[in-house]
This record gives structure tokens, C-alpha cells and sequence, in this order.
């Protein structure tokens, strides 16, 4: 089973490009409606599409799409924390999605798209930071709604935390501790970290200063002043439960040729 997951920014243009890959599920992070053209070929979870900010300019959330008829797909609701109950509450609405899928010769497995905003410290701070490990980790907590066993659980989880591994801002050890915290929660909870790193994928070139030299890391963002050639961070993460990881391959879609309409490129996941 082909599985991507992108962050499409919010754009339309990755819509399209959806509909010519030979994938059977889509898990999607800042995903605007899918323009008319396209809709009626892509069968989606039945979210509403929410506004998450209010200066937001359209409506954005997590998604999950059935991009093909090999295979099978049920949504699972989420709702509020308030109105959850027993169900999947999500902290903050559009940051996680979640469904169950099978298919032919494959036992059936939960697939999650995950989305960690950015958010600013208290104005009593001061600080002009943004953060995101905050609702990296609410996001977790979250997805910890469909583990019910220690073991033998068998969910893939994917998407963009805005994070970065095995290292922090500008080489700061105070950042890797705290960013650190969120992929051990995820491990915690038998949801190790599985990709996508080198040889999967291109690394950055030249080598960003604030990358140790012994880091797998492949670039997956690049920012406004940046191109896919130059990009330097990885913000987009694949996990899986340890029943499945030995089944799991990652990839980052990250040449300049192959990065798409997005500044988050494409992770393909397989599932065998």
C-alpha cells in the first residue's frame, strides 16, 4: 500500500497532482477544499473545514483521501474535547485526522495526518518567539486516544510538527532537549520514529551549520527565501507502531525535480 503525506500550504495546484500519483491514501496538512475540477474524483473525510485562525484568509485543516478503489477507508470522527466523551477529542481544531484502512493481503492498520501550528508565548513574556513543540505535544496527546494496549496496536502517524529532529534552532541544545521531548513521547507510546532520514531521501547541500555532521536528516521545507535545491530543515515526520515499523518505508520526495507545488515536498510511505 502506496500512502503520501504532504503539507500543501494551503494551495490548489497540489489537488491536481494528487489525482496523477499512484497512491491509494492521502494524508494531507494545511489543506484548503479541493478546487470543483477535482473534487468529485477524490473521496475525502467528511470534516467540516474550519477555520483554525481568524486572520486566516481561507479554510485549512488535516485530511485524509481516498485516492484509490484497492482499497478501503473508514473516517473516524473527531470532535472537541468537551463533546468527545469516549471518541477522538483534538485539542485544536485541523491538527489531526484519523482513519482505518485496509486492504487486499495487508491486516488493517489506523493512518493519522498530523499538524503542529505555531504558536507565540504569553504577552507577558515579551518574547518574540513562535513555538510549535506545544501543540506537537497536544497533538500527541491526542493521537494517544487510539492506543488501547501497551502492545500490538497498529497505527502509522505522519505529518508536519514544525519541529526539528536530533537537533535544535541554530544548534541549540535547549531547543533539542525540548523539541527531543515530543519523539519520546511518541516512542512512549510504542510510536517510534521511522522517517524519513538518508539514504531516503536527499540531504541538504551544502551542510546547514546547525545540523550535526552524523545526522540522517533530509530537507522537507524550505522557506520563502529558499527553493527546494537550498532547503536545509526537516519539519515532516513518519511514525509507526513497533508491529509495523519493519513494514513501513519512508521516502522524502525532496529532488528539485520532484518536490511539487508546495514548500513541504511529498513523503511516500509503503506499507508492505
Amino acid at each position: 500500500m502506496k500512502i503520501l503525506s504532504w503539507n500543501v500550504a494551503r494551495r490548489q495546484e497540489p489537488w491536481r497532482v494528487l489525482g496523477e500519483m499512484d497512491v491509494e491514501v492521502a494524508l494531507l496538512q494545511e489543506a484548503s477544499q479541493p478546487p470543483r475540477d477535482v473534487a468529485s474524483r477524490i473521496e475525502l473525510d467528511p470534516a467540516p473545514w474550519p477555520k483554525p485562525y481568524a486572520r486566516a484568509s481561507q479554510h485549512w485543516r488535516t485530511a485524509i483521501a481516498k485516492l484509490s478503489q484497492r482499497v478501503s477507508v473508514e473516517w473516524i470522527e473527531a470532535k472537541s474535547l468537551d463533546a468527545a466523551g469516549d471518541g477522538l477529542a483534538v485539542s485544536h481544531a485541523g491538527t489531526l485526522t484519523a482513519a482505518r484502512v485496509s486492504a487486499p493481503g495487508i491486516e488493517p492498520f489506523l493512518v493519522v495526518s498530523m499538524y503542529a501550528p505555531w504558536r507565540r508565548p504569553h504577552a507577558m513574556t515579551g518574547s518574540r518567539w513562535i513555538v510549535s513543540d506545544a501543540s506537537a505535544h497536544r497533538v500527541v496527546s491526542d493521537l494517544s486516544a487510539l492506543i488501547g494496549r501497551q502492545s500490538g496496536h497498529r497505527i502509522l502517524a505522519a505529518g508536519d510538527l514544525n519541529i526539528l529532529h536530533g537537533h535544535g534552532e541554530h544548534g541549540s541544545p535547549y531547543w533539542a532537549s525540548r523539541y527531543g521531548t515530543v519523539f519520546d513521547r511518541m516512542e512512549a507510546l510504542g510510536l517510534p520514529f521511522v522517517g524519513p532520514q538518508a539514504p531516503h531521501g536527499r540531504q541538504a547541500d551544502p551542510w546547514p551549520r546547525e545540523l550535526p555532521r552524523e545526522s540522517r536528516n533530509v530537507p522537507t521545507f524550505h522557506t520563502n527565501r529558499q527553493t527546494p535545491e537550498t532547503a536545509t530543515r526537516q519539519l515532516d515526520f513518519v511514525f509507526a507502531s513497533r508491529e509495523l515499523a519493519g513494514s513501513v518505508r519512508a521516502r522524502a520526495l525532496n529532488e528539485p525535480a520532484e518536490w511539487g507545488p508546495s514548500d513541504h515536498c511529498r513523503l511516500e510511505i509503503e506499507v508492505s
